[in-house]
């Protein structure tokens, strides 16, 4: 063999390591809303998918029912020298922080929450932001000037999407009444679609003619419960305007799956890098949702607003209060 027979051979082995390399080992834990919840969890599974989908590279998919399941699912998974874990919702955080530190060869992203670590994403959404359109949307839609809010678990999370609706549906109106409710406590507050169908009849009951369902699971009866009482609905995370064409509004879309689809492509691409990444309107963390769908129900004149106060949180024009610093809601 000549040198450059063998400098051949020698390249041939390098892009053959280097294509080895570049297929990481990945994994996905759902936490207990699971995969097909139509909204947060399945918005992770269609980022990953999209992945997978481009680069023919597949991942592993795991659900914890539970906060003592999640540590040792993650655990699991760690053990088989994933390259990356990607851990949907706040209720991971702990068994995240936990077990990245044992494992500090894995790489962790973690969904709306913050753990600490070298070998740690921390991924946050402006849910504030996305909300406070659907709540300009919800404002100029209702007739009798009653809106709804109906929540999973009570949280500040959740409490956040409330606070950021009031704000855009007061700036719109100051004369606007918001009914809040929450499902529950416990992580089984993002699985009862028939107590949150329930709290949404009795705002209903009460005038209101518009809901915003920021409720896992909890919300289908939400939504279902409007589409009964013939009332307009507003979905959460994934766009949920096709569940229900004609009553829903919108939906305030939340894009796990693009911080999915960029984490593990960053991997992919040897660009991952450990911190706190913040997604909002200017970032396409969130949004609102408009097609044919909900086309009929959003006259000109409210697209024309919602993309208005769009581009005045993008530039800075409008500052929406997020309720998780302290700040108390200022409506």
């Amino acid at each position: 063999m000549n040198f450059k027979q063998l400098g051949m051979s020698i390249a041939a082995v390098v892009v053959a390591t280097s294509a080895q390399a570049a297929d990481p080992k990945l994994g996905i834990v759902y936490d207990a809303g699971g995969k097909f919840d139509k909204s947060f969890n399945q918005s992770a599974f269609e980022g990953a998918n999209r992945f997978k989908a481009e680069t023919k590279i597949n991942f592993i998919e795991v659900q914890a029912s539970s906060d003592t399941q999640a540590e040792q699912v993650l655990r699991g998974l760690a053990r088989k020298k994933l390259d990356l874990i990607a851990a949907i919702g706040f209720s991971q955080t702990q068994a995240v922080q936990k077990v990245a530190a044992e494992f500090p060869n894995v790489k962790f992203v973690l969904i709306d929450s913050i753990a600490k670590g070298n070998n740690i994403n921390s991924v946050l959404f402006k849910e504030e932001e996305g909300s406070y359109l659907v709540g300009v949307a919800a404002s100029m839609a209702s007739k009798t000037k009653k809106l709804g809010f109906v929540g999973g678990m009570d949280i500040p999370l959740i409490r956040t999407f409330a606070c950021g609706y009031s704000q855009g549906a007061k700036a719109n109106n100051p004369k606007v009444e918001i009914l809040q409710n929450m499902v529950g406590t416990t992580s089984a507050a993002w699985n009862d679609p028939a107590k949150g169908g329930e709290l949404a009849r009795a705002q209903f009951d009460r005038g209101v003619d518009v809901v915003f369902a920021v409720a896992g699971g909890s919300g289908m009866g939400t939504l279902q419960t409007a589409k009964e009482k013939g009332k307009l609905a507003i979905g959460v995370d994934s766009n949920q305007n096709y569940l229900h064409p004609g009553t829903m509004l919108t939906s305030m879309v939340k894009r796990v799956d693009g911080a999915i689809y960029d984490s593990f492509m960053a991997v992919k691409n040897g660009t991952w890098k450990p911190g706190v990444t913040y997604r909002g309107l200017k970032e396409g963390g969130v949004d609102w949702a408009l097609d044919k769908d909900n086309r009929a129900v959003v006259t000109p004149e409210i697209e024309k607003k919602v993309n208005e106060a769009k581009a005045a949180i993008i530039s800075g024009k409008i500052k929406v209060i997020d309720y998780r610093t302290g700040s108390s809601c200022p409506v």
